[in-house]
């Protein structure tokens, strides 16, 4: 089992999260963090190179990677407070200031990318306190109902009623539009606060809107059943249960990807099309994250590929800190503060920073992690948590710091 001893840190929850982390970063590369634009004068081979790649990474990672990261979530939350109750500790209400430290940053990082997963998932993870005691069967009934996307199955039966019924355009395209007033710019002030006022309300409105919500609660709760579980542990019979994860999931994204792509357009009502798409999207997102998910963890432990997934290890463990650096680094890039790449890269292009901004985060982390426990937003958030407590060492949760998503 890949576990330091010493610690009992899970090696291969770093690598994952670190290798979300960089999956992350190539897309928010594409999307020049937010503010889409073509490149104009392009040859055409370069604009079928970049629609390859644009569609390649989507396929690939699009709704899959925060999937990633809020499940993990879930997982550390239950290991800091199964390593309190040890200590005849109760950790719900710190985690509820840990939540609050958590917003702080998200604030942060929203004020140079607006499309920050912390804030959300600090509001997401207060629903997690009241089920932490449940019985099992209990959260996973919960996440289970939670994965179905009620709401828009509310919406669903409501458009089946009244077929006809016209539904307006997302609220948060207006707001997405409004992007155009700041990000272009050469104001680094206008842009901060274009970001954490006009932004912010567009991100969380699009994620509202697009089941976020109710899924990201969902793997957390996933996450945390995950950890009583102990699947991360590595042992034959954890082996098989990846084994049949992997197996399972390919099984149900095939089909869930073949209705995505040639049976929903069939749907003539608008209404019944917008709900069915939220619903059937985001379940094919889960199922391939499974698939990618369960994937890691095999190869991770297989001799031959260890050492190759297991350099994402340090970006892992300072994921938080490397979350806000490639915010602040993308927007340097690619706004109109900083280099204003956005007028000049195609996807091809955005590929080869994305790549060289994750090696660089990288080996930044590899060698910060040489002399330093923590990262250092992870040093700050440790500190702030155990603030006021007679001995804030015991506070160490021994796996990973939590982080976000895409």
């Amino acid at each position: 089992m890949l576990v330091n001893k010493s610690n009992s840190r899970i090696y291969v929850v770093d690598a994952l999260r670190g290798f979300a982390l960089v999956s992350i970063m190539l897309l928010h590369n594409l999307e020049h963090f937010d503010f889409y634009y073509n490149p104009q004068f392009l040859p055409e081979w370069m604009i079928k190179l970049d629609s390859f790649i644009w569609d390649s990474l989507f396929f690939l990672f699009s709704g899959k990677s925060y999937a990633i990261f809020a499940f993990l979530f879930g997982l550390t939350y239950h290991i800091q407070t199964n390593n309190q109750e040890k200590r005849g500790r109760d950790f719900r209400f710190r985690f509820i200031w840990r939540l609050v430290l958590l917003f702080c940053f998200g604030l942060i990082n929203s004020a140079f990318y607006q499309g920050d997963i912390l804030s959300i998932y600090a509001f997401v993870g207060l629903f997690l306190v009241p089920v932490t005691k449940l019985n099992t069967k209990i959260v996973f009934g919960i996440a289970i109902i939670l994965l179905l996307q009620p709401f828009e199955i509310f919406k669903l039966i409501k458009a089946f009623n009244n077929p006809d019924l016209i539904t307006l355009d997302p609220k948060s395209w207006a707001y997405f539009g409004k992007m155009s007033d700041y990000i272009p710019g050469n104001s680094f002030i206008n842009t901060i606060i274009g970001n954490s006022t006009n932004g912010k309300i567009a991100v969380w409105r699009w994620s509202f809107e697009n089941g976020r919500f109710f899924h990201i609660l969902s793997l957390f709760m996933f996450g945390m059943l995950a950890g009583r579980k102990k699947i991360f542990d590595w042992n034959d019979t954890n082996k098989r249960v990846w084994t049949k994860v992997l197996i399972i999931s390919s099984i149900i994204f095939v089909p869930l990807f073949f209705i995505q792509k040639h049976i929903l357009n069939l749907i003539s009502s608008k209404a019944i099309l917008d709900s069915i798409k939220t619903i059937e999207t985001s379940w094919t997102n889960i199922s391939f994250m499974l698939v990618l998910m369960s994937g890691f963890v095999l190869l991770f432990h297989s001799k031959h590929v260890h050492k190759k997934l297991d350099i994402f290890s340090p970006m892992g463990r300072m994921s938080l800190s490397n979350y806000i650096f490639q915010s602040i680094i993308g927007a340097s890039i690619y706004y109109g503060f900083g280099l204003g790449l956005y007028k000049y890269t195609g996807a091809s292009f955005s590929l080869i920073i994305g790549i060289l901004c994750s090696i660089l985060l990288i080996y930044f982390s590899k060698w910060w992690l040489k002399n330093h426990k923590r990262g250092p937003f992870e040093t700050v958030w440790h500190k702030l948590t155990w603030l006021y407590s007679k001995n804030s060492e015991k506070g160490n949760f021994h796996i990973l710091n939590q982080n976000p998503n895409h």
